[in-house]
């Protein structure tokens, strides 16, 4: 497949995108949630575990 193409739709052509996430052990879609429940997820925070992992303390670049 051609990388370099590119496929343009028109506003008509286009479908919405349906969100799930993991609830409570299982996956539902964001769609189906009850009220305080889209509150809940709206407030979530995104995780980064380049953020979480303390860097190596010494000046070697490695994760020691």
């Amino acid at each position: 497949m051609n990388a370099d193409v590119k496929i343009l739709l028109s506003d008509e052509e286009r479908q919405p995108v349906e969100c799930w996430t993991r609830v409570m052990g299982y996956f539902r879609p964001v769609s189906q949630f009850n009220n305080g429940k889209k509150s809940e997820y709206s407030e979530r925070k995104w995780f980064e575990e380049s953020k979480s992992v303390p860097m190596c303390q010494c000046s070697c670049g490695n994760d020691c």
